[in-house]
């Protein structure tokens, strides 16, 4: 692996770990203001380095890119220029799960590329299993999301304030 290709990947996982964090603190009603500006700038970080590799042709991983730094302007904006107020506060919840769900998404497809077990059961991921846990994927992330956007609502508390860690 090239060192912009760890790097590239090292970003990616601090988004995942990082955005599994803040999706737990979104259930809990916590804003987690740490962890969040960590999810958001590596999960920004990684989609854009994702660009970095050299390519002859717009590829799937590209539009999944483009998709998701579209997803987080959307929730950087709704975080912190609409201080979450109002209808903010759902659209920032909705956007930063779509956000981590894409991450998870491409670690999906890159275990089925990269572990030879899962290869052997998906080699060109349009097999059924490859089907089945990216189906099974979604739908966590579709009721986590749902879930988040409830409780982050009801319980969210203060929108300005002191950080919590």
């Amino acid at each position: 692996m090239t060192p912009f290709t760890i790097i590239h990947v090292l970003l990616s996982l601090v988004g995942i770990i990082t955005g599994l964090v803040v999706l737990a603190g979104l259930l809990t009603a916590k804003r987690l203001d740490s962890w969040t500006v960590v999810f958001l700038a590596s999960t920004l970080a990684t989609s854009l380095t994702g660009f970095g590799f050299p390519f002859e042709r717009l590829l799937p991983s590209h539009i999944v890119g483009a998709i998701s730094i579209v997803v987080l302007a959307a929730a950087i904006y709704s975080r912190y220029v609409g201080l979450m107020a109002g209808r903010w506060r759902s659209i920032y919840v909705v956007t930063a799960v779509v956000a981590l769900y894409l991450n998870v998404f491409v670690l999906v497809v890159q275990l089925f590329l990269k572990v030879p077990a899962l290869n052997a059961l998906a080699p060109t991921q349009s097999e059924p299993p490859f089907t089945i846990a990216q189906t099974i994927v979604l739908l966590i992330f579709a009721a986590l999301g749902v879930a988040a956007v409830k409780r982050f609502r009801m319980n969210g508390g203060p929108v300005r304030g002191a950080a919590s860690a």
